[in-house]
């Protein structure tokens, strides 16, 4: 079964509280995945990197930024059809209205 780690400092982090959350795809009510659940320890990790990486972005020139969020959307366009299959899985949502 996929599980899902926390993403912390760029990196997959496991979770350390032995709690796992199920997951269920909506179009079968299967359990497609588990989420480990955090610690406060892990929440607070995670939150304190967020802010560092918010001013990390922050001082980078607005041109760069366009060009970073111009080179994720061409990412998102190009794997349009991968995106769709998976908000599909976790939204419910048929492929045609995944993609928008």
């Amino acid at each position: 079964m996929r599980e899902i780690t926390h993403f912390i400092d760029g990196s997959a982090v496991n979770g350390t509280s032995g709690q796992f959350g199920q997951i269920f795809n909506p179009n079968t009510g299967e359990v497609q995945a588990r989420v480990a659940l955090a610690t406060a320890q892990e929440l607070d990790a995670a939150v304190a990197s967020a802010v560092r990486a918010q001013q990390t972005w922050g001082l980078v020139n607005p041109q760069r930024r366009a060009r970073v969020m111009f080179d994720f959307k061409r990412l998102v366009e190009a794997n349009m059809n991968e995106l769709a299959e998976l908000l599909s899985c976790e939204h419910g949502k048929v492929i045609a209205d995944s993609k928008g």
